[in-house]
């Protein structure tokens, strides 16, 4: 029966509908942040660890999703969704301390010319855009699976995973490149 929807479909569509309003606010917010909001120069020296900080975690989330996948292909439920929180978690931590940083420091200029600096800015947009399809995909996959909706949480955990651990590493390659050519 072409045309109609099912109770889940609907029952689906409001929080999906939220979840992309809040992640699409998150990212405006986060863009305004970044290249408007001129930080304070009052703090300028403060908290300089957050960078590092942002990277570890952006690390342990990493490590947690490669976790969190072994464990679903091994069948072990109750791991995997130890592991997908931890991941959430420190992705949680990482913005939490992205967003300070960036309303205390303002935006990083990446100091290197040439063809390292062409490859920096080409992994910077793709993390930067993958990391706006990532927020509204990652709440949609735990939406599903929190709401026991397993084969819809199966079908795009599938997308999810792998431009979630792409965001966590280049959050890490670009960080490393910031610090190499400071």
């Amino acid at each position: 029966m072409q045309g109609q929807t099912t109770q889940a479909e609907t029952t689906s569509r409001a929080p999906i509908a939220t979840i992309i309003g809040i992640s699409v606010a998150a990212t405006l917010f986060l863009l305004w942040l970044i290249y408007v909001h001129p930080p304070s120069q009052e703090y300028a020296s403060r908290l300089l660890f957050l960078p590092t900080l942002n990277a570890l975690f952006n690390a342990m989330s990493a490590a947690a999703l490669v976790i969190g996948f072994s464990y679903i292909r091994k069948r072990n439920i109750a791991a995997h969704r130890a592991s997908m929180l931890t991941a959430f978690a420190f992705s949680v931590l990482f913005l939490i301390t992205y967003t300070t940083n960036h309303a205390l420091h303002g935006e990083m200029r990446f100091a290197g010319h040439g063809p390292i600096r062409t490859a920096y800015l080409a992994l910077l947009i793709s993390h930067i855009l993958l990391s706006a399809v990532a927020l509204p995909l990652i709440l949609i996959t735990f939406f599903f699976s929190l709401s026991g909706r397993f084969p819809q949480h199966k079908k795009i955990a599938r997308y999810t995973l792998p431009i979630w651990l792409y965001v966590s590493i280049t959050g890490v390659v670009v960080y490393a490149m910031l610090a190499a050519w400071r």
